[in-house]
């Protein structure tokens, strides 16, 4: 796929958010999004990545630290084939990074068709 500038990648973002599924949002609570050129580690493959505990696992409300949801514009951009794609891979791996907060794991999400 070519280069995009940030402001077209942030309008695809934009477009993305809004196709998320009803209710996968309901329960976020003290959940940030950030966008990322590329993962810490210079992994380019890794497309997203959850960072924090799943709800079922927190203890007395209020305490707990933010969690954070990474995507990784460059390596998005990499994988799409154009734009059409870039936004559908956008909405995978934002609701499979939102599934991690929720508590499913990995192989339950390749089964539900979000790997």
């Amino acid at each position: 796929m070519e280069a995009l500038s940030d402001e077209e990648f942030d309008a695809i973002l934009e477009e993305a958010l809004d196709l998320l599924p009803a209710g996968v949002t309901e329960q976020l609570d003290n959940v940030a999004l950030f966008v990322e050129d590329r993962p810490e580690g210079g992994d380019r493959h890794l497309l997203g990545l959850y960072d924090g505990t799943p709800i079922g696992e927190r203890g007395i409300a209020g305490y707990e630290m933010p969690d954070n949801i990474f995507i990784y514009r460059d390596n998005l951009i990499d994988f799409a084939e154009d734009r059409d794609h870039l936004r559908e891979e956008i909405v995978i791996t934002i609701v499979h990074e939102i599934a991690h907060f929720y508590g499913l794991d990995d192989d339950r999400l390749h089964e539900l068709g979000w790997g």
